[in-house]
């Protein structure tokens, strides 16, 4: 199975896809990674996934990645003696440490972390937004704020701190439990939630050791502001649209969206874009033409992967979902439009052997219109080379580690084999010519460009470059 476009599809899992069948069809329609959302599954659960998407990996012959992605800290407000209160605007109201019910006046802060590094004139964003305050007063243990936009507000609402770096780690109690799980489960990649600053990454790289890959969701104004230092301890990154959404202005987050998209494609990370690209499909089984739209631009932006959430995972259409994606992705691929965007936007190689190898062999696989790139890789790290030249030929990746090109499926352009490593030189030009012909790559007495690292096996060697002819079978 060929995917007849470049652009990823990420499909999440949950209650309205978690029977195998429907994971089956999810997976035909276009889904090339499967999400898991660990804020909403048990471990049991998450087990049972990972077992019934490699039974659908087997079935097919096709590597299919796995991203669990940890819940991260919820900072909530405690509760209200009625329930709720409301705040008016201009009035003032009190975050403290007193675990008493709250009312208009005040409310518990069951957070002393937020409290300790809250300083006058920072805003805090309650119930997504809903309610703003700014901070007038501050001290360890209570704040005073002004209320900017008032209304209700109830037990246990979440706090978002758009202006505050908390000194506390990324990774709670349970994301770590989740982490062992996820790794134990055998997930390909790790989203990691609440990241404000490099240390967050590294501490969950640590614990990984290299048996995932780390997607940091970018979704704090903490994490953009430093995006340069912590896309350098990062496997791939997420647009996480949604809290960017709550934390700055709304009509920030597209810009955003762009630098964090071209920014991804210059240093060769993978790129995630997500939140409510098809959200009325939850509902409907077709979407609104402005949410058409928006998947389009994240396409012609040169995207890795586009994600859907709740439209797969609780949604009444999960199937329909993946495949308008999909027909969205692969149209879009089709406009002149597309290949000058990705052009206008090509980084120049780094002096590096590897950036040389990967730039020359985009280019020569377009002069001579050549039917593929096809790249030995044990790491990746000659898929993602390639794939950060955007070429207009599809990259095979022949791997003889099926973690690596289950890690790849989320790589723009790049179609995964898992086979035994090349013996010489001889051995790789033969087996990457048959791969390019059996999976309709390539006709027989077509051209091809293959790209390696000798000697074999060498992670990061990238260093030949080879044109060879497609004999067929």
């Amino acid at each position: 199975m060929r995917r007849q476009r470049r652009t990823k599809i990420v499909a999440t899992l949950g209650p309205a896809s978690s029977d195998p069948e429907v994971i089956e069809r999810l997976f035909v329609a276009g889904a090339d990674v499967f999400r898991i959302n660990m804020s909403h599954t048990p471990h049991d659960k998450l087990r049972s996934f990972v077992a019934a998407i490699r039974a659908i990996e087997e079935k097919h012959a096709r590597p299919i990645g796995i991203l669990v992605d940890l819940q991260g800290p919820k900072l909530r407000l405690a509760t209200f003696a009625g329930g709720s209160a409301v705040l008016e605007r201009g009035a003032v109201f009190t975050l403290d440490a007193d675990p008493a019910p709250g009312d208009a006046a005040r409310v518990h802060l069951p957070h002393p972390e937020i409290l300790a590094a809250l300083e006058p004139g920072h805003t805090l964003l309650l119930d997504d937004g809903k309610v703003r305050l700014l901070v007038e007063e501050a001290a360890p243990t209570l704040a005073v704020t002004r209320v900017v936009v008032g209304g209700r507000i109830s037990d246990r609402k979440g706090v978002s701190l758009p202006d505050t770096t908390i000194p506390a780690s990324a990774l709670t109690e349970k994301d770590r439990k989740d982490l062992d799980a996820g790794l134990e489960a055998g997930a390909d990649w790790i989203a990691l939630s609440f990241v404000q600053r490099p240390e967050d990454v590294a501490e969950a790289r640590k614990i990984a050791r290299g048996r995932a890959g780390i997607m940091v969701k970018v979704e704090k104004p903490q994490a953009v502001a430093r995006l340069a230092e912590i896309m350098e301890l990062s496997d791939s990154l997420m647009v996480a649209r949604g809290d960017l959404g709550v934390e700055m202005p709304l009509e920030r987050v597209p810009g955003v969206q762009k630098q964090m998209t071209r920014a991804a494609r210059r240093s060769g990370t993978p790129v995630v874009v997500a939140t409510q690209m098809l959200e009325s499909m939850i509902s409907s089984p077709v979407p609104t033409r402005a949410e058409v739209s928006d998947v389009a631009t994240a396409v012609y932006e040169g995207a890795d992967a586009i994600m859907l959430s709740a439209e797969s995972a609780a949604g009444q259409y999960p199937v329909e979902a993946v495949a308008t994606m999909n027909r969205i992705a692969e149209e879009v691929e089709r406009d002149p439009t597309y290949r000058q965007v990705l052009n206008a936007q090509r980084a120049e190689p780094e002096a590096t052997t590897a950036d040389a190898i990967a730039a020359a062999a985009r280019q020569i696989a377009e002069t001579l219109d050549l039917g593929a790139i096809v790249c030995w890789t044990a790491s990746g790290a000659t898929a993602l080379r390639v794939a950060r030249e955007r070429p207009r030929p599809l990259t095979i990746a022949l791997t003889p580690n099926p973690a690596t090109a289950r890690r790849l499926c989320l790589v723009w352009g790049v179609h995964c084999i898992v086979t035994e490593d090349a013996h010489d030189v001889g051995d790789m030009v033969d087996r990457a010519g048959r791969h390019a012909f059996l999976d309709s790559f390539a006709k027989a007495g077509q051209r091809i460009i293959v790209v390696a690292g000798v000697p074999f096996g060498t992670p990061g060697a990238t260093n030949l470059l080879r044109i060879a002819i497609v004999q067929g079978t």
